[in-house]
């Protein structure tokens, strides 16, 4: 089972970002397919319990094929929501939990089988052979295809490994958040043979200032090649020899196949070392 190159997030289809219709997530579902993007990536918790439910369907409104798209979900990070009777926020891992909650999103997105299953974020309380235990059983039901995390440390991973496949941690990682590539995650991922998938993949770049140093080398190298500074950001995670994953959180078609389209381009080294050091602050040593 492989992902394809760019995976389109689902968050702000929804309640909380564009409130598409079922008519709007359908084209959109439609064109990302026809683009190259055939990876779908969810959570539960999305518009407060709801987008999976809406994302679903117009998923079935869409007549595609269910062989063509992967769907991915997580579960785990419980919300205060109406929906919920969770009196803040925390995390539940424990097997009937896991298993439950995977069949209610497999429910929600109409889709039979979620391609990858995720654990949101890591839990103090998360213990190894009960998750082992949930996602041996939805993986012998054909109701999972493959397991993987969200937001783990190597060491939380290593716990989990001991009982269970980890294929993928989704983890935060752009040209204005570097811990990832600062630290030894990616090597740490690498070694496993775990393939990372990147949250928020163009970073704050909107965010900065107009006379930000990474925001003026974004703009000289936006000239330079052409191309657009969410482009340039991509470009800058796709450099790195880790087979990332981006997730794009665009709900426009046309910013989308744009950003497809940058798979196909590069970079030379100095430039991305470039960007780098305007987003450090520092040079390398």
């Amino acid at each position: 089972m492989k992902l394809s190159p760019v995976i389109q997030g689902c968050m702000t289809y929804g309640k909380w970002g564009k409130q598409l219709s079922t008519q709007q997530i359908t084209q959109r579902i439609e064109a990302n397919l026809e683009n190259g993007i055939s990876s779908f990536d969810h959570a539960d918790i999305y518009g407060d319990y709801t987008t999976e439910a809406e994302f679903g369907k117009a998923f079935k409104a869409s007549k595609i094929n269910r062989k063509d798209i992967q769907i991915i979900s997580k579960c785990g990070l419980q919300l205060p929501s109406k929906k919920r009777q969770n009196q803040l926020k925390h995390y539940q891992y424990n097997a009937d939990y896991i298993i439950a909650q995977a069949k209610q999103s497999i429910a929600n997105l109409e889709c039979d089988y979620l391609d990858v299953f995720l654990l949101h974020r890591p839990s103090p309380l998360m213990q190894s052979d009960e998750i082992a235990e949930a996602v041996e059983q939805l993986q012998s039901q054909g109701l999972i295809k493959q397991f993987g995390v969200s937001n783990f440390s190597l060491a939380q991973i290593d716990y989990l490994s001991a009982s269970v496949e980890i294929c993928y941690n989704q983890i935060q990682i752009s040209i204005t958040h570097l811990d990832a590539i600062e630290s030894d995650h990616l090597y740490g991922l690498a070694q496993r043979q775990i393939q990372p998938m990147a949250w928020q993949p163009l970073g704050d770049i909107f965010k900065l200032s107009p006379n930000a140093r990474l925001n003026k080398m974004l703009t000289e190298l936006c000239m330079k090649y052409s191309i657009t500074e969410a482009q340039l950001a991509l470009l800058f995670l796709n450099k790195l020899p880790f087979d990332i994953l981006p997730i794009i959180g665009t709900t426009s078609i046309n910013r989308a196949k744009l950003l497809v389209d940058t798979q196909q381009l590069d970079i030379e080294r100095q430039d991305w070392f470039k960007l780098y050091e305007a987003s450090r602050g520092v040079e390398v040593a």
